[in-house]
């Protein structure tokens, strides 16, 4: 069985690996013939950027919103722990505890 590494003198022939041509492609480095990269999957657009600009926007309110989401979760978390931690059995508990820790 060969192998297409280049480590090897006796593994195969070696693959070449990136060229100054490949690097010179449109998209950046790594963007050549071959890789199944296109200029539009690097954030490149033929006119002039505004596809990216669009994509930027678009962006900025989801933020806020998952931030939004984020904070009624943290507040609603907040609440049920209010609410369990006022009763009875809890705070026997943690007392307990408190006084188990301290040693009293």
């Amino acid at each position: 069985m060969q192998s297409t590494g280049a480590t090897g003198a006796d593994e195969g022939p070696a693959t070449p690996g990136p060229t100054a041509a490949d690097d010179a492609a449109p998209g950046g480095a790594g963007a050549g013939p071959g890789t199944g990269a296109t200029p539009a999957s690097h954030g490149v657009d033929p006119a002039g950027g505004v596809r990216r600009l669009r994509r930027v926007a678009g962006d900025a309110g989801m933020a806020t919103a998952e931030y939004a989401i984020a904070t009624l979760a943290a507040v609603g978390f907040a609440g049920l722990l209010v609410v369990i931690l006022k009763g009875n059995e809890v705070k026997g508990l943690l007392t307990g505890i408190i006084r188990q820790a301290l040693g009293g």
